[in-house]
């Protein structure tokens, strides 16, 4: 038996950061992985999918022929296309190496970080069984901290063969393009992976919508917006349809039959379908049935405002973090969990998280930001609003870099506080400057003090500065004059 301060299972994200603090903090720390270094969020997750989405959208850039401009002799390689892709995850994880072996155990008297290869599981709260090949080991910590994330969700009654039909895990072992391919499912997932195929102008994409609009969770304005750039971009959406049946026919292909709610049905051939309706938390064989555990409904784990496990035992240092306690799946919330629950575990927390100003990018075409709350969910919890979008056409760094598509749009309290509730960007650069906007969030000053602040000439954030001068009536451009491209309204519980 090997004995730690803290003992992290997975290192994803959220177990990294939590192995990484846990240093910092002068522990000797244990980090588990059962399979690749950095978890999802580097081999079959973020960082792939997005080096994938940078270089189709490169390649969409340069084979544009509107600027005044043509690139001749463009040739496209798939497999030298997953070996980029591949060569960006190899980056990541040896930067992950390269700590852990500075940090190994022996080099520093008062902290250390120990990788151990395999599948932990609990014996009880302080003790783990770590298992691969023909070896075990027996580790036990003060603290242990579950950051096992999550896998692909799969579709009732559909067998995953990894070949033809796949999850987003095994898009780096697909050999070539697919001629033909139907993504199933328009969430994030489905919607980024229909945009990257899609510029690269090599597979006819079908994205079947089993609702009225893809990412339904986001407004009807945004929605629509997505909607229609990938339809501009040659995707085929399929809204209303249901999955009937996924045949594989003699030569090799697929049968699809959707149907849809009006009543009529559509039969489809491809030779690729890709299952993207969602991911579930990884608690398999965790043993936590040992230590009084069990997964909600949902298959997340229940975690306190600490992220301190919640179980029938009552217990005081098991922790969780990442896309296993159920927040949003985002690498920079399973981050930011597994810094603050090393830190809970020896109480050096000081407030919760926060989780309403972290951001999220969606990587579609063009790229889509938000922060903070929408209107759908203002509605429900009844706060009145106002709001403002702004058209990326009235933006002057957006005309001078030819690229005027996109909007920006902020939503703010109707109270006579005018606080910024969130904001909705899509357009180039939306991923860097909404975090200006989650800033001026955190502040919580109201918009007439934001105003103070004035915006370089030509820059993309003129557009924030913009639509808080709409909000205060005090625009250059004014919503009556440009009708379809500022766009205001108001709401109220009352309404």
């Amino acid at each position: 038996m090997q004995k730690f301060d803290v003992a992290v299972i997975g290192s994803g994200p959220g177990g990294f950061a939590a192995a990484a603090r846990g240093v910092d903090m002068g522990k000797q720390v244990c980090l588990i992985e059962k399979s690749a270094l950095g978890g999802a969020g580097v081999l079959n997750g973020a960082l792939t999918s997005k080096t994938m989405w940078q270089l189709s959208f490169d390649y969409a850039t340069a084979a544009r022929i509107d600027r005044g401009y043509r690139a001749s002799g463009l040739q496209l390689d798939f497999q030298k296309v997953i070996k980029s892709v591949r060569s960006a995850a190899k980056t990541k994880i040896y930067q992950i190496k390269s700590q852990i072996e500075t940090l190994a155990k022996g080099k520093f008297d008062d902290k250390s970080l120990t990788l151990f290869h395999g599948t932990a599981r609990f014996f009880d709260e302080h003790r783990l069984e770590v298992s691969r090949e023909n070896k075990k080991d027996i580790i036990e910590a003060d603290k242990i901290i579950i950051a096992t994330g999550c896998k692909p969700r799969l579709y009732p009654g559909i067998e995953i063969d990894h070949k033809k039909i796949i999850t987003s895990d095994d898009i780096m072992t697909i050999k070539n393009f697919p001629e033909k391919m139907i993504i199933i499912g328009s969430g994030i997932i489905g919607t980024e992976f229909a945009t990257i195929f899609s510029n690269f102008k090599q597979t006819e994409v079908h994205l079947l919508d089993r609702q009225h609009r893809v990412i339904p969770f986001e407004d009807d304005d945004v929605s629509d917006f997505v909607s229609e750039n990938l339809e501009e971009n040659g995707v085929i959406i399929h809204h209303t349809a249901n999955l009937r049946s996924i045949e594989k026919l003699d030569e090799g292909n697929l049968e699809v039959i959707l149907d849809y709610d009006d009543g009529h049905s559509q039969v489809l051939e491809v030779d690729l379908a890709l299952v993207a309706i969602g991911r579930v938390a990884n608690t398999d064989n965790l043993g936590l049935e040992n230590i009084g555990v069990s997964p909600n409904e949902r298959g997340f784990l229940d975690v306190d405002e600490e992220l301190k496990v919640v179980s029938s035992k009552k217990l005081d240092n098991v922790f969780a973090a990442g896309d296993i306690t159920g927040q949003t799946q985002l690498y920079s919330v399973a981050e930011s969990q597994g810094r603050f629950a090393i830190t809970a575990a020896y109480g050096k927390a000081t407030e919760p998280l926060n989780y309403f100003n972290m951001p999220t990018l969606m990587f579609f075409k063009p790229e889509v930001a938000a922060v903070g709350l929408n209107e759908k969910k203002l509605r429900e919890l009844k706060i009145p609003y106002k709001m403002v979008s702004y058209s990326n056409e009235l933006i002057n760094r957006a005309i001078a870099m030819r690229n005027t598509n996109g909007f920006i749009k902020i939503l703010a309290s109707n109270d006579g506080e005018d606080r910024i509730l969130g904001m909705r960007a899509a357009g180039p650069q939306a991923s860097a400057f909404i975090v200006a906007v989650a800033h001026l969030m955190n502040q919580k000053n109201g918009i007439a003090h934001i105003l103070n602040t004035i915006h370089p000439h030509p820059s993309l954030t003129e557009g924030i500065q913009d639509c808080l001068r709409v909000l205060k009536d005090k625009s250059v451009f004014k919503p009556y004059a440009f009708p379809q491209l500022i766009k205001t309204r108001t709401w109220s519980p009352e309404e």
